[in-house]
């Protein structure tokens, strides 16, 4: 297959429910064997793109095209080259492991001896082999999700859509899934997933497009958007307030968090700037109870971008995601 046909292209996607405008002309592309993360809090228009792109509803304008074919003009070719998980396990409980991924391969009118080597290679891909022939019910959050994953690549899509992957997961589940979604990508497979976890987009993405109510406000690599926050601080916490107002008249353009008794410092040479704190605090005798260097996070270029964080929140009965 050609590598433009393991593409997504988006140009100026717009979506309403009723008076209710969730979509309001967002472009982005994924390039082939890419990782790409929308990344947004709950009601930004994630789940709705992805519905779209995997043609499980229409756009009201724009045009979205999947490994070369347009999703309105050719839904059936774009069906076939897509895998798509959700935000839940998409499982038969009372299936097998085992069982849920044949039937998939039959879903899809695969010949009988390429389903059962699909089974068998995705199986120990995801490390389900010793829970292969057990109720899918007996399954942990973290191992439905691996089998979900498994079910959604049975015939073997150049472009996998991950809504979510890792909601409810614990952190060793969440790791795990993150390590086999590196995996994926690196065997030349075209990942676009959406997630509301900083930390998520940060270890998985290649790029990352950050989207609120509806419109990309900023695209870029991890690193590049962490720099739209700013330089590395040096954080220095106290054990009181006093000590805090303390020493804080000793560095140059510190910020100050009375709550938490911290300040902190721009470290615009790194290490370098890391080290003049040091010897401030020792010419001083300024006493702390922690120093460190911090980078700025994902969360920091969402705050500093909309005005709010993008931590998770609990959905309104009825929001559009």
């Amino acid at each position: 297959m050609a590598a433009h046909k393991k593409t997504v292209i988006v140009e100026n996607l717009h979506k309403s429910f009723g008076k209710l405008k969730v979509l309001k002309g967002v472009n982005f592309h994924v390039e082939p064997g890419q990782i790409l993360a929308l990344l947004g809090p709950n009601g930004a228009g994630k789940t709705t793109t992805i519905n779209i792109l995997s043609t499980l509803m229409n756009q009201d304008k724009g045009t979205a095209t999947i490994a070369g074919y347009d999703t309105r003009e050719a839904a059936d070719k774009v069906r076939e080259s897509i895998g798509l998980t959700g935000q839940f396990a998409a499982v038969d409980e009372y299936l097998s492991g085992r069982e849920n991924i044949r039937l998939v391969g039959q879903l899809y009118h695969l010949p009988s001896d390429s389903i059962e080597k699909r089974v068998t290679k995705l199986l120990s891909t995801f490390d389900l082999n010793k829970a292969a022939d057990r109720p899918a019910r007996t399954y942990s959050g973290g191992m439905k999700r691996r089998l979900d994953l498994a079910m959604s690549l049975v015939a073997d899509p150049p472009v996998l859509f991950l809504d979510e992957p890792t909601t409810g997961l614990d952190p060793r589940s969440r790791l795990a899934l993150w390590n086999m979604i590196k995996d994926l990508a690196k065997s030349g497979r075209t990942i676009l997933l959406t997630t509301q976890y900083m930390d998520e987009a940060d270890f998985l993405a290649d790029n990352i497009v950050v989207i609120d109510h509806g419109v990309v406000i900023a695209e870029g690599t991890p690193n590049q958007l962490k720099a739209k926050a700013g330089s590395d601080k040096v954080e220095i916490t106290f054990t009181t307030l006093e000590a805090l107002k303390g020493a804080a008249p000793h560095f140059k353009n510190a910020t100050l968090d009375e709550s938490n008794f911290a300040l902190s410092v721009p470290a615009r040479e790194g290490i370098k700037s890391l080290k003049n704190v040091l010897r401030v605090m020792e010419e001083n005798n300024i006493d702390a109870d922690t120093v460190l260097i911090r980078r700025p996070t994902l969360d920091d270029v969402f705050l500093a971008l909309t005005g709010h964080g993008a931590k998770p929140k609990q959905a309104k009965k009825g929001t559009k995601k």
